[in-house]
């Protein structure tokens, strides 16, 4: 399996040629929808429908062990981003 990151300028492209946009407006529009996607999942509400579903979960404080060297430290509390896909996008990868 090939793994390909799309970086936003290849996106804005993309948009600017399908749609006729210049590339300056395309790259206004893929930042400021980066933008609401981020406030929104700051107030843990973002939800886009038959795609899934954005919210922020707190981590707890953890030991963890350094593999290599054996050595044990604490992992501090954090905030992390989990993801839980639709049944619809499940359905349509598979």
């Amino acid at each position: 399996m090939i793994k390909k990151n799309l970086k936003k300028i290849q996106i804005a492209k993309e948009l600017s040629s399908t749609k006729g946009f210049p590339i300056i407006l395309s790259k206004k529009l893929i930042d400021d929808l980066i933008n609401i996607f981020i406030i929104c999942i700051k107030k843990n509400n973002l939800n886009l429908k038959n795609i899934g579903t954005f919210r922020i979960i707190n981590k707890k404080e953890r030991i963890g062990r350094n593999p290599k060297t054996n050595e044990i430290y604490t992992i501090s509390p954090r905030r992390s981003i989990v993801f839980t896909s639709s049944k619809t996008l499940v359905k349509n990868l598979n």
